[in-house]
This record gives structure tokens, C-alpha cells and sequence, in this order.
């Protein structure tokens, strides 16, 4: 291509760009969550399976063998209904289960049981706050449908590919969450999954991890220049296993959108890309597929659902409070931090741990203080959960009230909290061993004089007007006392003696 042609063809490119101006981003979230319920949902089996060896969860009806009728479980779907009211869902008085058509090796059935048309729950919205104010998403819809088998790949004994099935999870109760395409920018799309993840775990209609699979997250996005009319092609984003994982594909598949529409003036063909998240982009998986291609029609094994106000009544009367709630009960009439109510609101487990802790003691800043930073710590360290803490609720509040009786000081409390946490031992006997605070003027006045008479320069230094030299001669009273000194009495009697 001659030069002069090229530069033609570069500067209508640039014109095309140009003119189409800034992008604007568009994104939905379909959420999938495995609901705690004792059994799968059109059979018996228990849906604890997580730690059970594979295919030991199952009979003939998750398994897909012919002549099998399913029944519904009326728990999963009273924890749809909950939570479609904490979302301000309509719940109407007409559901049904329809048959979702598709072949694929973890489908024993070759069709899914799901809803189409008629949904447990619809409409609805969830405000969240990305960082510039709150913004509410509008809710699509809540579903009730069953999951799918687990495929597992491997390699087999002669160094080939293989791909093992596991039935444990298939028809296990799966809640599926649909948003509008209100979501902009990559932040608010984890904003919205973090206080979605929040209500359900308040909501006690399922753990939500998702590392254990319990909260997966399918993101569809496309990008279009300002000023045109929104199309409906998108592109589906897979495999995404943590809420940073979410906001980095989507920032990733943002800039490759965009970048496309540079070079081509459009959107790509539809279709599913999986998230890779060693090299932090995105892969496609197949050309994504619309709702005709599943051909939905009736589940004719399961009659329609009617859904009594009365039913309706009943459960929103045990819906628990949500964190909004929480949220501002622990700021309003608590006083915490807004970013320790935070802290704590996003862990359920945390919450229940400061709670139980905050009946025995006043202070409830200082107690989430601690709490938030060497709870917190250890747990880190040690790779544990609040549940496997050593350190009880009554056992921090045991060493809070020994520092507030000028029995140990805060920096020999820090060391008697992980000393609780690694050996068990209770605060009080561990001061006991290690000695409690010195507060008796008449010891301390000895140390103090001791620490003068040994250190002339750091006197001269003091009444010179330096503020250090202080500094290091209360060091050397702690030093001294192994850390047991009073540091405000020693302050102070240091003050007194080296006044003029």
C-alpha cells in the first residue's frame, strides 16, 4: 500500500473515532447462588457434598434416568421468595418451572429444569455506593432452578487429557439473580456484588462463597459510542472465582470493546469469553447463544406454583434485619467508624463475634478497635476463621477490662492477646505469669531515679529543651521493668523529677 493511501486510510480512521466521541459502558450481572438447604431440589439427596467423595450424592433422579419425577422443595423456594422481598421483587401469585434445551456433558438430563416466563420473583433494585454516591440497580428478576454436575479435568495414567464427571452437585437448589444493564463501570459491578453477597448472607438463605462456588457471577457487557442507540449484542464474561476477579475482566474486556470499535466501528459477534486470571485477560470460549436457542417450554412433571399472600406474609415476617440496618445501628446508636461498621458488616461472622462481645463491655469503638486489628491480625496469620478463634468474645473483653483497671498497659496487652490466641490461656492468668502493670509511685519513683543518676547526658539533654532525651529515659524504665512500668505514671514522675 503506497504511503499517501495509508495516511488516507489512517486519518478517515481517526475522523471515524473522532466522531464517535467518548464510549459509554453498559453491564449486567447474573448472580448464581447455591441456596443451604438440607436436600437437592427435586430429590432427596443431601446437598452437603463438599467434602463427600464424588458421585456418592445421588439417585435416580439427579442422576437423569428415565421415568424419574421430580418434586419440588418448598424450602429453596421460600428462600428465593425472601429474597426477592429483601430486593423489593413482586412476588406473584402464578410461578412455574419450564425445561431449558441444551446438550453438555455436566447436564445429566440433557435439560435443565429452570424458569422462563414465569419467575418467583420480579423486578426489584439494590442501591450501592462504588465510591461516588449511591446509585440504585434495578433487579430483573429472581429464579429458582437446579445446578448442574461438576466437571473435573484431569490426566489420565497414560499422560492423556480426560474429563471426569462429578454428580454430586447436580440438582442442588441454584437462586439466580439478574440485573438491569444499570451498572457502568467495572467498581460498581463489584459494589453491587459485595452488598448483594451481604443480604443473602444476612438473609441465611446461603453461605455465598465464592471460592467453595456457592456465589458465581456471569457478567455481560458492551460498549457504545455516545450519542447511539444501545444494540443487543454483548459479550458474557466466565470464570470468575472472587469480586476482583470480576472488576478486573470487565476493566479488561471494557478496553478491548473499545479498541474494537476503534478499528472496526462496531461491537464483535456475541459471544462467551472465559476470564483468565494468571494472564489477567479474557478467551473465547463459543459464540454465545440467545433464549430461542434453548427452546423453553413447560416442565410438564411439575405443576404451577400458586404463591398465597398469606405464604408471602408469613415469610417476610422472618426476614432477619439487612445490612443496611445494621449498617446504621452500629454508626447511629453505636458510634462506630464508617469504615469499622463497614469492616464488619462484610463479615457476618465478625459481626456476631463483636456483638456477642459488645454486651460485656461499654467502650465499642475500642472494642471493634481491637477486634478489627488483632483479631483480625492473628486470624490472618494463623489462616483461620472467626469461628476457629481461640480467643473468645469474653476472653478479649477479660483483657480490655484488665487494661482499663491499670492492670497491664495497651502495649503489654497486644503481647497478652497473642499469647491468649496462641496458647488459649486466659488474659488474667497470663498477666498473673508475666507480671501486671507497675502503677505504685513509690516503685516507680525508684526505677525512675535509677534511669536518671545512669543517664547524665540524657538529663542534660531533657533540660536543654529536647524532647527525645524523654523519650529514651521512660525507655529505659520500661527496659528496666520489662515492660511493665506504667508509661503515663513513669511520664509524669520523670516530669516532676527533672523539674527545676
Amino acid at each position: 500500500m503506497a504511503a499517501a493511501e495509508q495516511a488516507s486510510e489512517q486519518d478517515a480512521a481517526a475522523s471515524k473515532k473522532e466522531a464517535r466521541g467518548a464510549y459509554r459502558t453498559v453491564i449486567g450481572l447474573e448472580v448464581h447462588v447455591q441456596l443451604n438447604t438440607a436436600s437437592k431440589m427435586f430429590c432427596g439427596c443431601s446437598s452437603a457434598y463438599a467434602e463427600a467423595e464424588a458421585n456418592s450424592h445421588v439417585c435416580p433422579v439427579c442422576l437423569g434416568m428415565p421415568g424419574v419425577l421430580p418434586v419440588i422443595n418448598k424450602r429453596a423456594v421460600e428462600k428465593t421468595i425472601l429474597t426477592g422481598l429483601a430486593l423489593g421483587s413482586t412476588i406473584p401469585e402464578f410461578a412455574k418451572f419450564d425445561r431449558k434445551n441444551y446438550a453438555y456433558p455436566d447436564l445429566m438430563k440433557w435439560y435443565q429444569i429452570s424458569q422462563y416466563d414465569m419467575p418467583l420473583c420480579v423486578g426489584g433494585s439494590l442501591d450501592v455506593d462504588a465510591g461516588e454516591g449511591m446509585k440504585r440497580i434495578g433487579i430483573t428478576r429472581v429464579h429458582l432452578e437446579e445446578d448442574t454436575a461438576k466437571m473435573i479435568h484431569a490426566t489420565g495414567e497414560a499422560g492423556d487429557a480426560v474429563s471426569l464427571i462429578d454428580v454430586n452437585r447436580s440438582g442442588t437448589p441454584l437462586m439466580e439473580i439478574v440485573s438491569e444493564p444499570d451498572i457502568e463501570t467495572p467498581g460498581e459491578a463489584r459494589a453491587y456484588l459485595v452488598e448483594l453477597r451481604n443480604i443473602l448472607v444476612y438473609l441465611d438463605v446461603s453461605e455465598a462463597s465464592m471460592q467453595h462456588g456457592q456465589f458465581r457471577c456471569d457478567a455481560n457487557i458492551s460498549v457504545w459510542p455516545e450519542g447511539t442507540e444501545m444494540g443487543d449484542v454483548k459479550v458474557e464474561i466466565k470464570n470468575m472465582n472472587s469480586f476482583r476477579a470480576v472488576q478486573r475482566a470487565l476493566a479488561f474486556e471494557e478496553v478491548r470493546l473499545r479498541e474494537y470499535w476503534d478499528e472496526h466501528g462496531e461491537m464483535p459477534v456475541q459471544e462467551t469469553r472465559g476470564w483468565v486470571e494468571a494472564s489477567g485477560e479474557t478467551v473465547s470460549q463459543r459464540t454465545k447463544e440467545y433464549s430461542h436457542d434453548y427452546r423453553y417450554f413447560p416442565e410438564p412433571d411439575l405443576p404451577p406454583l400458586a404463591i398465597t399472600r398469606d405464604w408471602v406474609e408469613e415469610i417476610r415476617a422472618g426476614m432477619p434485619a439487612l445490612p443496611d440496618q445494621v449498617r446504621a445501628r452500629l454508626e447511629d446508636e453505636i458510634g462506630l467508624k464508617s469504615d469499622d461498621a463497614d469492616q464488619l458488616i462484610n463479615d457476618r461472622a465478625l459481626l456476631l463475634y463483636f456483638e456477642e462481645a459488645a454486651e460485656r463491655y461499654e467502650d465499642r469503638q475500642r472494642l471493634a478497635n481491637r477486634i478489627l486489628n488483632d483479631l483480625v491480625r492473628n486470624l490472618n496469620d494463623a489462616v483461620q476463621s472467626v469461628a476457629e478463634s481461640p480467643v473468645s468474645p469474653a476472653g478479649l473483653v477479660e483483657l480490655l477490662e484488665l487494661e482499663d483497671g491499670g492492670k497491664v498497659s495497651s502495649k503489654m496487652g497486644a503481647a497478652i492477646f497473642k499469647q491468649m490466641f496462641t496458647t488459649g490461656k486466659g488474659a488474667a492468668e497470663i498477666a498473673a505469669e508475666s507480671g501486671e502493670q507497675i502503677s505504685d509511685e513509690d516503685e516507680l519513683l525508684e526505677i525512675v531515679r535509677t534511669a536518671i543518676l545512669g543517664n547524665p547526658a540524657a538529663v542534660e539533654d531533657f533540660r536543654a529543651g529536647k524532647k527525645q532525651a524523654a523519650s529514651f529515659l521512660v525507655g529505659q524504665v520500661m527496659k528496666a521493668t520489662r515492660g511493665r512500668a506504667n508509661p503515663g505514671a513513669v511520664n509524669e514522675i520523670l516530669r516532676w523529677e527533672l523539674s527545676d
